[in-house]
């Protein structure tokens, strides 16, 4: 309604304008062009069926549709700048599988296995992003047979509308199972987690956007259907605990998985983590050990941050960035012998081909992204997701707002991203020689380190073999490992 009565008044203006350039000077045509130039833009833009952005926010919306190619286009890479990394092709590459390889999710005591996609969608609730954009994101995961994380937000009749396969994260604030005074319901968990759109469920620790510093939604984003949604107050702001209340022990933690797994009726549980310090890290392995209980996935953050809404006192600054926290983790789980039982998502700034098979050879077994699928929702990066003012209609509770994503052109459009990046990804693993993601490897990956030399991953990182921990832990791993106390964090 706002923008109409502008509309209305910039055309007064201009028809004053004009009417005064005829009856008093030419010279007021110098404010008549320009008025009646913003009247026809205004009237064209509101019409517009496709696109985002220029249906909401017309002056937002010019330079979008240009911004895509310009980032296309404008892709050189010094290549000897210190710190250029590069995949290694073969003299004997293979053909690319006609389907994209997936990964198979489930240990030993997962009765309900997973067949995972390369590249999914990370965790954003429903409030954090508007109720179309995440059905968009919930229809074209159905389309492409991927999965999306709905975030600590809870599971919404948004996420679950489309049909598309679900990993039910569960956060501090445990919203979608939650108690009156904010506990663990287990059996509204156990309902829920039995909906067949659920396929896997997850535990976040930490998240690379706020490490170790729970969540926060603006009250101008909890909308009644998002209060309804969280068992919270509407229009009140809602922070996450930085801490769960279900457990205090790495044993405990390792337990209460095994208890979310039973609950869930068997399927995959997992838990999501930007990892800190890696002594913490081996403490849960060894209570894994202890207990002879594993989860079945581990999701690893960067502190890179995630979509962009990352507090800026913390994004780059707490925690290890994802290349390290992917490395280290699936060095100790190789360590320790629980490799072969759990698979790692790598989790952040995933937005290539090349950039799903650089975390492939880091370690991990498969991707998610954020803020590349919020790019082909159409957000334009305007940097108001705190503010409940989305010019896009991807991160706003207000409904004229949100009107401005179109659910079936966009699901499209984040299909249309997701298979052409892990189209990408295979054609440059089959370059590599390799058709499968495990016959990737540290040697696959190169780093230059100077103006004349180039190392490759596997020179320098040091990689444990199986077991290494349990037999006797190399000397770089030594004080860590028998500090590491399966009873306690600190």
């Amino acid at each position: 309604m706002l923008r109409y009565l502008s509309l209305l008044l910039v055309a007064l203006a201009a028809a004053g304008a004009t009417a005064a350039s005829y009856a008093l000077s030419a010279w007021w045509w110098c404010a008549a062009g320009p008025l009646l130039a913003l009247t026809g833009l205004g009237c064209r833009c509101p019409v517009r069926r496709r696109g985002a952005v220029p249906r909401v926010s017309p002056p937002a919306g010019r330079p979008h549709g240009g911004r895509a190619v310009v980032r296309e286009r404008a892709g050189e890479v010094d290549v000897y700048a210190d710190g250029h990394e590069f995949l290694v092709p073969s003299l004997r590459p293979v053909e690319p599988p006609e389907e994209p390889p997936v990964v198979r999710v489930g240990g030993p005591d997962c009765r309900q296995p997973y067949d995972m996609a390369l590249l999914n969608v990370s965790g954003m609730s429903f409030g954090a992003l508007s109720s179309r954009a995440v059905l968009a994101l919930n229809q074209a995961a159905r389309l492409g047979r991927f999965a999306q994380d709905t975030g600590e937000g809870g599971l919404s009749e948004h996420h679950l509308r489309g049909g598309g396969d679900l990993v039910w994260e569960i956060g501090t604030g445990y919203f979608g199972c939650r108690t009156g005074d904010g506990g663990f319901d287990a059996r509204v968990f156990a309902d829920k987690a039995a909906l067949p759109e659920v396929r896997c469920v997850s535990l976040k620790l930490s998240q690379g956007a706020a490490p170790s510093g729970g969540g926060e939604l603006p009250g101008v984003k909890v909308s009644a259907a998002v209060a309804r949604e969280r068992g919270v107050p509407a229009g009140e702001t809602v922070v996450s605990p930085p801490r769960h209340r279900v457990f205090s022990t790495p044993r405990e933690l390792v337990l209460f998985l095994a208890r979310m797994r039973e609950l869930a009726g068997g399927k995959p549980v997992g838990f999501k983590l930007c990892v800190g310090s890696r002594r913490e890290f081996l403490a849960l392995c060894r209570a894994m050990v202890a207990e002879g209980v594993t989860p079945d996935f581990v999701v690893v953050d960067g502190s890179e941050g995630g979509t962009g809404a990352a507090p800026a006192e913390s994004a780059g600054r707490l925690g290890m960035p994802l290349t390290e926290g992917l490395i280290t983790v699936h060095n100790a789980l190789v360590g320790a012998g629980l490799r072969d039982r759990i698979r790692i998502g790598a989790s952040g700034r995933v937005a290539t081909g090349s950039d799903i098979v650089r975390r492939l050879v880091q370690g991990a077994d498969y991707t998610n992204a954020a803020r590349a699928m919020m790019l082909a929702l159409g957000c334009v990066e305007a940097r108001r997701c705190h503010t409940g003012t989305c010019p896009a209609g991807v991160t706003t509770q207000d409904r004229s707002r949100a009107r401005a994503l179109d659910v079936g052109d966009r699901s499209r459009q984040v299909l249309r991203y997701q298979r052409a990046t892990v189209r990408g990804a295979v054609r440059i693993m089959a370059a590599m020689g390799v058709r499968e993601p495990v016959g990737l490897g540290p040697a696959h990956l190169v780093r230059r380190t100077g103006p004349t030399t180039v190392r490759s991953y596997a020179e320098l990182y040091e990689w444990l073999e199986p077991g290494a921990l349990l037999a006797g832990p190399p000397e770089s791993w030594a004080a860590d490992w028998k500090a590491a106390d399966p009873d306690s964090f600190s």
